[in-house]
């Protein structure tokens, strides 16, 4: 099954051409890549969001396969769903999910496969033409998360770890996320490097709780979660933020902000 962009000419380019030029711009960065286990990526409009995902992918290495985990928010179909046949089309390409890896991953954690939670989703498809430009032979298997409680993170992101070990090859995890929503700067700010201490310290359920306790409107809370359950599993020691930015960096309006932070686990 094909699933194709819903929004290229709108959150980001509809040229190959215009996409290659911004590329170009925001994964600029003088870091060595490095292998990773993970990343947090944000996926608002390219224009607000674009230098600090483009600075969190130019980082790492891209490996043939990466697990995109996003959020679900709109609340359609199954709770924990992956895409695991066809491929995914980009203005710059055609990416086709890796069918191996998406079998384990329904075998080991409990995935449900399901493309209808996928048809509208933006927070996946934002983060491709990124990871496609970085390697173009990539193959991706897409995750859909809606609110679960943290045991059953927990269980989901141990599973993934036992799917990737069971594959046998290098595989990045994309957690797709923004920060703190339509708030001023400065609080979120405040807010946001709450939760981005605990990444940093891979503090799994530390991040969930220290989320739901402050009401901090981190929407990806979710795909982190797992994502640090995932590659504390596989070995993770570290996680280092890369850049953190906010909307207001782009409209020079403060008072009212979305805030975006790329992170790294390594």
């Amino acid at each position: 099954m094909i699933r194709n962009s819903i929004l290229a000419g709108s959150w980001y380019p509809s040229s190959p051409d215009e996409i290659t030029r911004s590329m170009m711009e925001y994964l600029e960065t003088s870091r060595e890549p490095v292998r990773a286990f993970g990343v947090v990526s944000p996926h608002a409009g390219w224009r607000y969001s674009g230098k600090v995902a483009g600075y969190v992918f130019a980082s790492v290495k891209i490996p043939d396969t990466v697990i995109v985990l996003a959020p679900n928010h709109r609340g359609v179909g199954d709770e924990k769903a992956i895409w695991d046949k066809g491929e995914w089309e980009i203005p710059n390409g055609s990416i086709p999910i890796d069918t191996e890896l998406a079998a384990l991953l329904v075998k080991h954690a409990r995935l449900v496969p399901d493309t209808f939670a996928h048809q509208h989703e933006h927070s996946l498809e934002i983060q491709l033409p990124f990871i496609f430009f970085r390697n173009p032979h990539v193959r991706i298997v897409p995750v859909c998360f809606m609110a679960m409680p943290p045991f059953m993170l927990k269980e989901i992101g141990t599973g993934m770890a036992t799917a990737i070990k069971a594959y046998g090859r290098d595989v990045l995890i994309v957690a797709s996320s923004d920060m703190s929503h339509y708030i001023s700067a400065k609080a979120a700010r405040t807010l946001d490097f709450m939760a981005i201490e605990k990444v940093e310290k891979l503090d799994a359920e530390g991040l969930y709780t220290t989320v739901r306790e402050n009401d901090i409107t981190m929407c990806g809370v979710i795909p982190v979660t797992t994502m640090l359950y995932a590659a504390q599993a596989l070995g993770a020691t570290e996680g280092k933020l890369l850049k953190y930015a906010t909307s207001g960096d782009i409209t020079g309006e403060y008072e009212e902000v979305v805030a975006y932070a790329g992170m790294v686990i390594t």
